[in-house]
């Protein structure tokens, strides 16, 4: 596991002054989970992620790995834990002139691994990424989601607790994407690893992260298991979560709404309104809370899909919506005839 304690880092301005980037950053990184970082250009994901693999020492704070503070080291211990942080880069960052094999051997090599040893290790890992029969292979002759598993073997190789994934998924196709991620779940278990994934990609977060926190100019102003954020009404993260089934209706030609009712709304809505209006309706996400002594309250995202005719007629979704007591913002009206 990794946790991180008030962690601060700031840089000298060349007028003197102080530029604060990092403030206070407190997380937490169990064994076998993955913990997405998420936030805006500018917020401070690159910087953190520098800190996190020590490439630049915090200003203050602590970063513990299986509870030893790496940031507190220097000179050889320093580079002897460090060894405990594997990273993969944004783009792979692969030798051009060395085969796949020889990439995921460099780590190993430098610390004088005798040569037996390197070869069983980097068959073991070429196997772990599904690609036991590219060692020979060379980065051009890999396509992008190849040389991408190529680099998370080398970042392996030292046998890390915390694996560091910078971006690894930026640029590379939906497959690859997918590929990678189910690749990252697997290895999470099969090698009890904390992987810290900084991205900005929301649809990487929905398909991967078990943990996620967002960073807002320097401050981690949201944190959570994924499951909990989802579910709570407050989160901006659940709520950019579960619009990305928004753009999956889209595609669809469904009629999206977000829906709100109370406590007069009858328990069977969802059936009234699928007879009334003949259509087949997807529920995308939604949440109910109790507010006061008012009763309950609620949110549901929904996909209304004709089942006959090829348009849904708004007017009529509007009046019977009005007839059982619920409101519609609708997501996506200018995309569907009315």
């Amino acid at each position: 596991m990794i946790e991180i304690k008030g962690l601060f880092k700031s840089y000298t301005r060349s007028d003197g002054s102080k530029a604060e980037v990092l403030k206070n950053i407190n997380l937490y990184a169990p064994d076998r989970s993955i913990t997405a970082i998420v936030g805006p250009s500018g917020a401070g994901k690159s910087t953190l992620s520098k800190c996190i693999s020590l490439l630049e020492k915090p200003t203050s704070g602590s970063i513990l790995v299986n509870g030893k503070d790496l940031s507190r080291l220097s000179g050889e211990r320093l580079r002897e834990e460090r060894r405990s942080i594997g990273i993969i880069f944004q783009s792979s960052a692969l030798l051009s002139r060395k085969s796949a094999a020889q990439n995921i051997a460099l780590p190993l090599e430098y610390l004088g691994v005798i040569k037996s040893d390197i070869d069983k290790r980097v068959k073991e890992l070429l196997e772990a990424v599904g690609l036991p029969d590219r060692g020979g292979y060379y980065p051009a002759q890999l396509s992008g989601g190849q040389q991408q598993r190529i680099g998370i073997a080398r970042a392996l190789a030292l046998h890390p607790q915390v694996l560091l994934s910078d971006e690894a998924t930026a640029g590379l196709d939906p497959h690859s994407t997918e590929t990678i991620l189910s690749l990252l779940k697997k290895l999470r278990d099969e090698f009890d690893l904390s992987i810290i994934m900084i991205t900005h990609e929301m649809e990487v977060v929905r398909n991967a992260a078990d943990y996620i926190a967002a960073i807002q100019d320097g401050e981690i102003v949201e944190y959570g298991k994924a499951s909990e954020l989802v579910a709570n009404p407050n989160s901006g993260i659940g709520r950019q979560l579960i619009s990305l089934r928004v753009a999956e209706a889209f595609n669809k030609r469904h009629l999206v709404a977000e829906l709100t009712y109370g406590a007069n709304v009858p328990p069977n809505w969802l059936q009234i309104l699928s007879d009334k209006l003949d259509v087949n309706i997807h529920l995308l996400g939604a949440n109910i809370e109790q507010i006061g002594q008012g009763g309950i309250y609620g949110r549901a995202l929904v996909g209304l899909e004709p089942l006959r005719s090829g348009t849904t007629d708004i007017t009529a979704v509007n009046n019977a919506l009005k007839n059982i007591g619920l409101h519609a913002e609708y997501k996506n009206q200018n995309r569907i005839a009315s």
